[in-house]
């Protein structure tokens, strides 16, 4: 059997079984059952047993396994039957989140898995990717990636770059043409291929393969691995737990050494070495942490904020400058046409009148030279042309019914660069090429004017009086597009040498009203520290006063062309950077250039789009933001967050967001390192004053792996607080282990220890080792269970209030019930080696405990009253 491309159309429709209508509902719903969805099958996951086994190849997993060896050969069972069942335990949990995580990662490949355009029972409707079937009508145009293998049937100066497939960078010319000899695939002109991207213009094509059927597909079966990328705060901690492991094991060498040099018991010696060891690590932070991110990208997925990549999470609490697109972004994108320019004179859409031949002919323009329409009540395509559909839908004219009375001949579609486009049809039984486009560019390639009394050459004062017009139209925030015609021989062909010679028919002018939300938004942003910045396709006057209504513009901002930007000296730019609020009239290499203007000045930079021409720079941002709704695939494929509801003011939601998830990390740590710190010290202590050991090491398990992990979650679920928003933005630079951060640990660990060894020194007044013992436990547990308390802010508890985060409270009471469990239930005592209190020593253990919190706030209400004055 021949080829797909070495196929008619005739012969491809009829392989298919298929007419230029579509597929009906019923036959894709039959196809798709047979051939599967149109998804790529992964490579092969770990399997649950895999996982778990990785989470016993940590180095402090291994050290914690040396302890559980030697407390058994120490004949300390009970202790070893602890240490493995809270090793296995964490392994469980560990495996657990691992399915939560690949789960979250399934759910957000769905959110962000392309939409396809195609043929169904003769309407064109839009469906998920995935649903795409071998013999459907598939549309595409400028910016669709290409998700299935297919036949060309109709082309209009479709250009794809397929160099995912073929490793070839330049555009490839496609044809709708037969090719009747063997071609390589990148030669295959009149096929397209799964993962290619339209470049330009826009073609129908009948889908031939999907799935794993596809080219790509092929490729994905050969070779199918992919490795997950480490977020810097990853590294940073796993770096951490690297360093804080081997300085785990040259202390727990020195007090080894030291004990035996003291002529302790070999067996003793380890049993102190061992307790230093458990002491140290903190056993749940890479599961705290990662439990914290996990909240915080549910958090903002469910406020319209989908996070591609999980060190966008970390780099948006840094977010200083944001370069927002204006249309749908910061406005409504909502675009409805206001006035009408033509005849010298300006109307409403209420008195244009069919009748009139000046009218119906600017609505011709309008309507044909247009790829968007409304089905169901939903307008399909770009918002600008939709509302020129909207518009001759309120002059009586449906669209469908005009297009399908004159069917398009041939066309040139908009880009960004002529900033025209430009169709031919039969108007009348006349050839006419219709143009719409930038008033700017379509004025210097039109020679007439057409009047209700008939056309003639455009004079100077028209030329004036359209672009004064023009400008105030600009003035007030509408968007105008300018409209021309000629009429043509037979023999014409359109092409970019010939866009020329125009009559001009009229200006339409249109507004994209501002978001309500956006001014506030805006506000908050500068509150925050950033510097909130326009870029846009449109006219600069417009664009500022877009600008100025909702506050980016302030008097003293500068507004600039691209044009202007590209006549600009880096050093220039480099001083006015900070100056400049709006860009109107911007490429694709301005957008990139202005990105790197602020990179040099050592600001995180977020830029949102939505086009094609956007996808450089929101790879170039260190934070970039696709537009869910109107994005095209390519952007979205190349944004690091995805805002469902393409609203600006969720970008603030998100940057406050992201402070947050990274505060609350950081505090968490604060509480697992100052209370491991306590540990350690109390440790040390016993160790340097020859003392009993404090604590046997299924105390510190207890306490690091049951009571500290409750307390740390709640701190990660801590909400924003009010003055999250009036902090200037962290600088990425500064890790969490800042030498201020771990005065604090050492600090309030100390401050914790020396209750706990005044504990354990009461208990030793007793002539008992194991009352010591018991009391420094009991009081180290709940000393840091209040100390979940101090790490949840900077702010004192009173400020905060205790009912501000209820799972600190719940946190607290389920820590002091598993405390009392192992306190008064016989069985338990046996198990974590603790020997029944007294009522006073109870009394004294809750006091000691509670001291250090007591200090830690009373230290941060005079600070906070310092700091009021």
């Amino acid at each position: 059997m021949k080829e797909w491309y070495q196929q008619t159309k005739e012969e491809i429709l009829g392989q298919f079984q298929v007419t230029e209508q579509g597929l009906t509902s019923s036959q894709a719903e039959k196809i798709l059952a047979e051939k599967g969805e149109n998804v790529l099958e992964e490579g092969k996951r770990k399997s649950t047993l895999q996982v778990f086994l990785e989470q016993f190849c940590d180095l402090l997993v291994v050290i914690l396994i040396i302890a559980a060896l030697i407390s058994m050969v120490s004949g300390n069972v009970e202790s070893t039957v602890v240490i493995l069942a809270v090793i296995i335990l964490n392994a469980i949990l560990g495996t657990v989140q691992h399915a939560k995580a690949e789960k979250s990662l399934d759910s957000l490949k769905s959110l962000s898995s392309p939409n396809a355009k195609v043929l169904r029972d003769g309407q064109k409707v839009e469906i998920p990717s995935s649903k795409v079937v071998p013999g459907d009508i598939l549309y595409l145009e400028a910016g669709d990636l290409v998700v299935a293998d297919g036949r060309i049937l109709e082309n209009y100066s479709l250009q794809v770059n397929e160099s995912s497939l073929t490793g070839e960078s330049t555009n490839v010319d496609k044809s709708d043409g037969t090719l009747h000899s063997d071609c390589a695939l990148a030669d295959r002109a009149n096929m397209v291929y799964s993962s290619g991207l339209v470049t330009y213009g826009r073609a129908v094509v009948l889908v031939t393969a999907t799935g794993m059927d596809t080219e790509i597909g092929k490729i994905a079966a050969l070779m199918n691995a992919t490795k997950e990328k480490k977020t810097p705060l990853q590294v940073s901690l796993d770096q951490f737990g690297s360093r804080l492991a081997m300085a785990i094991m040259v202390i727990c060498a020195l007090v080894f050494l030291l004990s035996l040099y003291r002529k302790m018991p070999v067996l003793d010696s380890l049993m102190f070495a061992v307790a230093l060891a458990v002491a140290a690590i903190p056993e749940a932070l890479s599961s705290i942490v990662t439990i914290v991110q996990a909240m915080g990208t549910q958090k903002m997925a469910k406020e319209h904020a989908i996070i591609k990549e999980l060190k966008a999470v970390e780099s948006l609490g840094c977010v200083s400058v944001i370069c927002s697109d204006k249309t749908g972004t910061l406005t409504q994108n909502k675009m409805t046409v206001q006035n009408i320019y033509t005849n010298g004179q300006t109307i409403t859409i209420d008195q244009l009148n069919l009748k009139n031949q000046l009218h119906r002919y600017l609505l011709y323009d309008a309507i044909l030279t247009n790829d968007s329409s409304i089905v169901d009540g939903k307008g399909i395509g770009d918002p600008t042309e939709f509302a020129l559909v909207e518009m001759g839908r309120k002059a009586t004219v449906d669209e469908n019914l005009l297009r399908e009375l004159m069917p398009r001949l041939e066309e040139i579609p908009f880009d960004s660069d002529r900033k025209l486009m430009s169709t031919k049809y039969e108007l009348h039984d006349v050839p006419t090429v219709l143009t719409k486009g930038a008033l700017d560019v379509l004025l210097d390639r039109t020679v007439k004017i057409r009047m209700e009394e008939g056309i003639r050459d455009i004079t100077r004062e028209d030329r004036e009086a359209i672009l004064q017009k023009n400008l105030e139209f600009s003035q007030e925030g509408l968007r105008v597009l300018a409209f021309g015609y000629k009429e043509v021989p037979q023999d014409y062909i359109l092409s970019l040498d010939n866009e020329k010679d125009f009559i001009f028919l009229g200006l339409i002018s249109m507004m994209d009203p501002p978001r309500e939300e956006s001014k506030a938004a805006v506000a908050d942003a500068k509150r925050a520290g950033i510097k909130p910045v326009m870029i846009t396709g449109d006219h600069k006057i417009t664009a500022t006063a877009i600008a100025k209504q909702i506050g980016i513009y302030e008097d003293g901002d500068m507004a600039m062309t691209g044009r202007e930007l590209d006549a600009m000296p880096e050093e220039e730019l480099d001083r006015k950077i900070t100056d400049i609020s709006v860009y109107a009239r911007v490429s694709p290499e301005n957008k990139i250039r202005i990105v790197d203007a602020w990179q040099r000045r050592g600001s995180i930079t977020a830029m949102t789009g939505d086009g094609v021409n956007d996808a450089p720079a929101l790879k170039k941002a260190d934070i970039g933001v696709a537009m869910g709704i109107t994005g095209t695939e390519v952007s979205k494929d190349a944004a690091a967050m995805i805002l469902t509801d393409d609203n600006f003011a969720t970008i603030i939601k998100a940057v406050a967001n992201g402070r947050n998830v990274y505060r609350n990390i950081k505090n968490a740590i604060k509480f697992l390192l100052s209370g491991n710190m306590a540990g350690i010290l109390s440790v040390l202590y016993t160790s340097l004053a020859a003392l009993p050991v404090p604590f046997a090491p299924v105390h510190l398990l207890f306490i690091n792996l049951l009571t500290d992990s409750l307390p740390a979650i709640a701190i990660g679920m801590e909400p924003a607080e009010k003055d999250l928003l009036s902090e200037a933005p962290r600088n990425p630079k500064t890790g969490i282990l800042t030498k201020d951060f771990m005065t604090t640990i050492l600090t309030q660990g100390g401050i914790i220890a020396v209750c706990t060894m005044i504990a354990f020194h009461a208990g030793l007044r007793t002539g008992s080792a194991a009352t010591a013992s018991t009391m420094a436990f009991a009081t180290l547990t709940l000393a840091r269970l209040f100390h979940g308390f101090n790490c949840r802010s900077k702010h004192n508890i009173f400020k905060l209030g205790f009912s501000s985060n209820w799972y600190s409270l719940g946190a607290f009471a389920a820590g002091v019930v598993l405390l009392g469990i192992v306190m008064f239930v016989p069985f338990m005592q046996n198990l974590f080696s603790v020997t029944p209190l007294t009522q006073s020593q109870i009394v004294n253990v809750c006091i000691l405990a509670a001291v250090p919190t007591v200090l830690i706030q009373l230290f941060k209400i005079i600070r906070d009253i310092k700091h009021r004055k």
